[in-house]
């Protein structure tokens, strides 16, 4: 019984949804920054303008992991880079926000439906996808390999870096499929293959890093950044979601509903008086950072 509770407790630690100490004073607790509307942007929206809810833009997102999207200490209000994005969204066109939580599996459904409006939830544009939703830019997608602080991996700049390591990753995931093609560039090197484990929790998979029981892990660079400010992992390596090609995490909307237009002026406007930039570095998300928002630009190819 005292394995199993402390299991438990190890579990609860490093859970993606967990909160910092009341003492630990950060982004999640700073009022949320505002926009003023545009009105150059609202009159790109079509008309008439048909919402889920008249006035309001509603949006749907998965919910339980920061720097991305969580809930705050009430249990009701969510907060993160992704719901303060929709918020900018939102104040550009004049309209009210509600943020839907939703699981990753049901978004395509619910946003097709006319259930919500747009979807933000770190959704990497895709040609697939394309045929389905529009899509306008908000962030650059970029994937990030962590290991423990004092373990032994210093830097991954190339797949024969990790060839014979262990390293935990996501099913189905960009970065799952980028292992498989970098095991097979090395493997035709003559090189060890990387022996892949696979998570679908992210807090266990942190556990398995911290444990020593994989070398390093493979996942989205902006949890795994926002993880690692408790100083117990550090961040080895840095590649596009879509490596070798880049790829970008975008808003989506339902196909020929007129929003993407307005929602791209609506993120190019933040971007020009510089809230966009203040948005991401209050979130530690910098890097992740676009010059400029596009609307339906090039996706990854299915693979």
């Amino acid at each position: 019984m005292r394995l199993i509770l402390t299991t438990i407790l190890a579990l609860t630690l490093v859970s993606p949804g967990c909160k910092p100490p009341p003492d630990a004073a950060g982004p999640q607790d700073a009022p949320p920054i505002r926009a003023k509307k545009v009105d150059a942007v609202i009159a790109r929206l079509p008309k008439p303008l048909r919402l889920a809810e008249p006035g309001t833009l509603t949006v749907a997102m998965t919910v339980g992991q920061l720097p991305l999207a969580d809930f705050a200490a009430d249990g009701t209000t969510v907060i993160g880079t992704e719901p303060d994005t929709a918020r900018l969204i939102a104040d550009s066109l004049g309209l009210k926000l509600h943020v839907v939580p939703v699981a990753w599996a049901d978004w395509p459904l619910g946003l097709e439906s006319g259930k919500y409006d747009a979807v933000l939830s770190n959704v990497t544009v895709t040609e697939e996808r394309k045929a389905k939703f529009d899509f306008s830019t908000y962030r650059n997608d970029l994937l990030g390999i962590y290991t423990r602080s004092d373990g032994p991996v210093k830097a991954v700049n190339a797949p024969r870096d990790i060839a014979g390591l262990s390293v935990a990753v996501g099913a189905s995931t960009n970065q799952s499929q980028i292992l498989d093609r970098w095991n097979a560039q090395n493997i035709a090197a003559g090189l060890k293959p990387a022996k892949p484990q696979y998570y679908d929790d992210t807090g266990i998979m942190r556990l398995a890093l911290l444990s020593g029981r994989v070398d390093v892990s493979f996942d989205p660079n902006s949890t795994s950044a926002w993880a690692a400010r408790d100083g117990k992992t550090r961040k080895v390596g840095s590649f596009s979601g879509g490596w070798p090609l880049a790829a970008q995490v975008a808003v989506a909307t339902r196909k020929g509903s007129g929003l993407a237009e307005p929602i791209t002026a609506a993120l190019n406007a933040q971007i020009a008086n510089g809230t966009y930039a203040r948005l991401l570095k209050r979130w530690g998300l910098e890097a992740e950072a676009i010059d400029r928002s596009q609307t339906n630009p090039p996706g990854l190819p299915k693979s």
